[in-house]
């Protein structure tokens, strides 16, 4: 999407400030989700119980302020993407990517709390999703 948009200019020229807004919102969600990746010794992509690793519930680093902190960090790339390339059109894509994210968030966690013992509990300490104190 932003390679059309510079081609067919769609997107006026953003601002260096919107770049670097960008850039550090970028950054922060590959941080985050790296740290969540690094917290969580049974971070997958698959949503499944890694029963034959014994698997258990992960309550270290971010997961203490919210209990999907990777997808987080996969929303906020998602959508520091576009500033940092300067092309708004690339939100369209951004905007899906992250309704997706959070619509998988909520069918992760239905699975983790019939499945993963103890995610209940988690539930309970871990009040927030996505966003901590909000949701």
């Amino acid at each position: 999407m932003a390679g059309l948009d510079v081609r067919f200019g769609w997107t006026r020229e953003l601002s260096v400030a919107w770049h670097s807004a960008g850039a550090v919102v970028l950054a922060v969600g590959l941080g985050l989700s790296a740290w969540a990746m690094i917290a969580n010794a049974y971070f997958s992509t698959a949503v499944r119980i890694q029963s034959d690793r014994g698997h258990t519930v992960c309550r270290t680093g971010p997961y203490r302020f919210v209990r999907h902190p990777g997808y987080v960090g996969f929303i906020l790339q998602s959508l520091g993407t576009p500033f940092l390339l300067g092309s708004l059109w690339t939100l369209v894509p951004g905007i899906t990517a992250t309704v997706l994210m959070i619509i998988r968030t909520s069918l992760e966690d239905r699975t983790l709390q019939a499945e993963l013992p103890g995610y209940r509990d988690f539930v309970q300490e871990v009040r927030y999703r996505l966003v901590p104190g909000i949701w």
